[in-house]
């Protein structure tokens, strides 16, 4: 009945965020397994109907739902597992054909980001969520229409990269006294992330904290000139700035 007002604005209006908001409340509320099985079944005809809310625009509501999904995939029920594992990866694909097939920036992005929140949250990690995460790639293994195009790579990296972040969050907690040790781990994090500005920027913020609260101010600002670098060579690619991260050697040559 609302289809047009939904669509409006590429689906970036109020009226779409209290409909989301309410498929959210589904999820966000403990539900029978029964249930749920309605929620992700529904949750999935309105990413088909609306794609472009997600995929195009603020993250806001990708983010939300991707952050949702995953807490169910940590879901004591096993069933409520495998469904939101395949709504998961419809997600994923979706994101990939609304990107003309080229990637799925998105929701790999805010997929890692849900995942670094939920650590911290809810404790996720254990063997539930890595049997989900199994799920997952299983799917992108026995998927016949996406066998030729990259898709299911992309779909293992992101798991890959997901396992490295539990992997390293774990290590954090048992260096969290080594300040020293606390820092490499976080570097090394980064480092993974370095063709995601996005996130590169989020574990460099993330390091530069620890570096302040430590009192090694100097070493805090050599990773907000590194953030800053990536930012102007981020704009530079856009055609917004002219000079790119060369603007921070006279600072430092480290910025290469």
């Amino acid at each position: 009945t609302f289809q047009r007002q939904l669509q409006q604005s590429d689906c970036q209006n109020v009226l779409m965020k209290k409909v989301f908001d309410t498929y959210m409340l589904f999820l966000q509320i403990n539900q029978s397994a029964a249930a749920l099985k309605h929620v992700f079944a529904a949750l999935r005809l309105f990413v088909g109907k609306f794609p472009s809310a997600f995929f195009q625009g603020q993250a806001d509501l990708c983010g939300s739902l991707c952050y949702e999904i995953l807490k169910c995939c940590n879901h004591r029920s096993r069933s409520t597992q495998t469904e939101a594992s395949a709504l998961l990866y419809f997600f994923m694909r979706k994101n990939f054909e609304f990107n003309k097939q080229k990637s799925i920036v998105r929701s790999h992005l805010q997929l890692i980001k849900a995942v670094s929140q939920l650590i911290a949250d809810a404790g996720i990690g254990g063997s539930r969520f890595q049997h989900s995460l199994a799920i997952i790639n299983n799917f992108a293994n026995g998927d016949k229409q996406m066998k030729n195009v990259n898709f299911p790579a992309e779909v293992k990296d992101l798991t890959k990269r997901i396992r490295t972040v539990l992997m390293a969050t774990a290590q954090m907690k048992e260096h969290e006294k080594d300040p020293e040790m606390l820092v490499d781990l976080q570097y090394s994090l980064a480092n993974s992330y370095a063709s995601t500005p996005e996130l590169r920027r989020t574990w460099l913020e993330s390091m530069a904290k620890i570096h302040a609260r430590n009192g090694d101010l100097s070493e805090a600002a050599m990773c907000y000139i590194h953030i800053a670098a990536l930012i102007a060579e981020y704009l530079k690619r856009k055609g917004l700035f002219s000079m790119g991260w060369p603007a921070f050697l006279s600072i430092t040559p480290n910025i290469k």
